[in-house]
């Protein structure tokens, strides 16, 4: 099958700080699965420029082309490529693809959720996002935490969205360690949303926490942790495989590769209630969500079972492989039942 994806969360090199690297994990699975993928990258400069993002001229890289706007989501995109289905990212993604008249799944994102409940984007954005999803023959929300969000919006696109979650590859069987110090894990960068200030002062009314933080920003935290500062990602996996508990009750948050990171290295893993990965977490099983640092931190440590938690974990990352997620993504798209 020819599939073109469409969006401007995609890196053209690897080495990119601030590009997610989960849509093109899909593209790579899909080609090993046999399918000849293209990909679309239309990038606003005026955002770019915003969230810091590396400039690139126009034209091909690879199988990555990248095309720079002045004003976004006017214009069209032109390809030679042919393809079977187009596979759309981000609302500038969707909103591209639905100019194509071709058959297209959008995906939903948090920035999605936000251009249609915010009222800076009523008048002009909104309309023409409700447009496309309309028009979409499959809608894929990145956890099921976005799907309740998006169908409460819209119930009448009920019958073709489906959940598109992340996978990982490779996981390690831990048992607790029932040592002294127990050392406790978050890492983000220093904005408000993330909470990170939350979990440094919950974590200093416990004398039994260590508390590592990795991570940097323009926001000052407060003391009572090891800051690390930004690590490259080799060395975050380290850090995860010596912990004990990650926390991080981010909000507004997609999916969250790195909860599902920290699941795959042992730890007993915490998100926020109601955000990206709540729904694969569930709470007490495989790991717990939060509303208050402080209570879950109480609630983990006088928790009798903590091995069930970690091999509930492990088991859960089994089975959201890179592989099967990415099949089980194209399978959703092309199921028309």
């Amino acid at each position: 099958m020819k599939i073109l994806v469409i969006t401007d969360l995609y890196p053209i090199k690897k080495d990119e700080k601030y590009t997610p690297h989960t849509i093109e994990t899909f593209v790579k699975n899909w080609q090993k699965l046999g399918h000849e993928v293209k990909v679309i990258k239309p990038n606003f400069l005026l955002n770019s420029f915003l969230r810091q993002k590396p400039y690139y001229p126009n034209g091909a890289y690879g199988n990555i082309e990248n095309i720079n706007f002045i004003t976004p989501f006017w214009g069209k995109i032109k390809t030679s490529f042919a393809p079977d289905i187009v596979i759309a990212h981000m609302p500038s993604g969707i909103l591209y693809a639905d100019k194509l008249g071709l058959p297209f799944c959008a995906a939903v994102h948090a920035s999605d959720i936000e251009v249609l409940t915010k009222p800076i984007y009523r008048f002009h954005f909104k309309p023409r996002l409700e447009k496309a999803y309309k028009n979409a023959m499959k809608i894929a929300c990145r956890s099921e935490v976005l799907k309740q969000k998006f169908l409460k919006l819209y119930p009448e696109f009920k019958e073709k969205t489906f959940v598109a979650p992340s996978g990982i590859n490779g996981a390690i069987k831990r048992v607790w360690s029932n040592n002294n110090k127990i050392k406790v894990l978050t890492c983000g960068q220093f904005i408000k949303r993330k909470h990170i200030d939350d979990v440094i002062l919950a974590c200093k009314n416990f004398e039994n926490l260590e508390l590592t933080v990795i991570g940097s920003g323009k926001e000052k935290m407060p003391d009572g942790a090891f800051f690390t500062g930004q690590l490259p990602h080799k060395d975050v996996l380290e850090k995860m495989r010596e912990s004990d508990i990650f926390i991080l009750p981010s909000e507004n948050e997609t999916f969250g590769m790195v909860y599902l990171e920290a699941m795959a290295s042992g730890c007993i893993t915490v998100c926020r209630k109601g955000d990206g990965i709540d729904g694969i977490i569930k709470d007490g099983e495989n790991g717990f969500v939060c509303t208050d640092v402080n209570e879950v931190l109480k609630k983990i440590l006088i928790y009798t079972d903590k091995n069930k938690i970690l091999e509930n974990s492990f088991n859960t990352v089994l089975n959201l492989t890179e592989e099967k997620t990415a099949e089980n993504y194209l399978s959703n798209i092309i199921n028309q039942n």
